[in-house]
């Protein structure tokens, strides 16, 4: 958000006394409504009714009642609102009230080429090799914005403390604070992998309906995504799930490791996502991705290669197109 509104200001000149940003968990402003805001800004700044303003509303949710609060700022005009909030589940529990007048996006990590514009990096045709190595050092730090900038470490902890405690235990009501930091910790171990959540159950010592209630959370707040296997209904509810992190640097500062093929992997998912993807398992073997339209990938990063079985289910597997990917430029 603060990155559009350095765009709205720097690049298409709007007046910096006409948008307002405010995130709505702010002590400040529990209890008061968003209208109430507005108004209280617009008479500081002397701003006219008919005069255009910029809102920009983080973590709307926590407004009881947003949707009908925005659905009259909206219709009042001379608005333009952008709201977000970092729980899916309780933007998915809309009334309606915004239907036909908001359009809902998902805001990912930076891609690689961003990464690059981020750091101020420019490559030469002829330093072209310098171009793998940057990608590595990319799949280390991941794409959060102030992260990439700051590569300072504490942001990455200060962050995911503030998803756990406030967008999952508090809206939630979840006390157990350090057994749902634990069950995160796993999330991130278990990243690129199938997830039994009974057997996570067992190792944290909670009932299989918290593993699953825990699940879901972290799912609903973008920290992991689910994968399901291909196939039938009843293979893919019995099967265990793979789990992708939200973002590379991520795993990587909470899991420690440096596995190239599965950061290479977790990269490749997070780029194609948007295509619907399952996982491939035949007779005790695995391939990474089958998209909705039926296109097989399998992700072996530089020189890794497939196993006999694995090129065996890959060449007789019926797919609409078959690819291995390799490198960034495959994706």
């Amino acid at each position: 958000m603060k990155l559009c509104i350095k765009y709205l200001i720097n690049e298409k000149k709007i007046n910096p006394l006409h948008v307002l940003y405010v995130s709505m968990d702010d002590f400040l402003f529990i209890g008061k409504s968003i209208i109430e805001i507005v108004e209280n800004f617009k008479t500081i700044h002397k701003i006219k009714n008919e005069e255009h303003i910029y809102l920009f509303l983080d973590e709307i949710t926590f407004v009881e009642d947003y949707e009908l609060q925005l659905k009259n700022l909206y219709d009042k005009g001379n608005s333009k609102i952008f709201a977000s909030s970092s729980s899916a589940s309780l933007l998915q529990k809309q009334k309606g009230y915004l239907t036909g007048r908001s359009v809902t996006f998902e805001v990912l990590p930076l891609s690689f080429e961003m990464y690059l514009q981020f750091k101020n990096i420019v490559i030469n045709k002829a330093d072209g090799h310098l171009k793998e190595t940057y990608f590595k050092d990319y799949l280390l730090t991941g794409g959060i914005p102030e992260y990439v900038l700051t590569n300072d470490v504490a942001y990455i902890s200060e962050l995911m403390d503030n998803i756990i405690y406030k967008d999952i235990a508090a809206v939630n009501g979840i006390r157990q604070i350090r057994q749902l930091k634990d069950y995160f910790l796993l999330l991130m171990e278990r990243s690129g992998k199938t997830m039994s959540i009974n057997k996570v159950a067992k190792v944290l010592g909670i009932s299989t309906e918290t593993s699953k209630r825990y699940f879901d959370m972290f799912c609903d707040t973008f920290i992991v995504s689910p994968v399901t296997r291909f196939g039938k209904l009843n293979e893919q509810l019995v099967s265990p799930k793979k789990i992708y992190c939200c973002d590379t640097g991520i795993r990587t500062y909470y899991t420690g490791e440096r596995d190239w093929g599965a950061l290479f992997e977790n990269y490749v998912y997070l780029r194609l996502k948007h295509l619907n993807l399952s996982y491939v398992y035949e007779n005790t073997t695995e391939l990474d991705f089958i998209s909705l339209n039926k296109i097989l990938i399998e992700c072996k990063f530089h020189n890794e290669t497939l196993n006999e079985k694995q090129q065996l289910l890959f060449d007789n597997f019926k797919a609409t197109e078959k690819y291995i990917i390799r490198t960034y430029n495959d994706v």
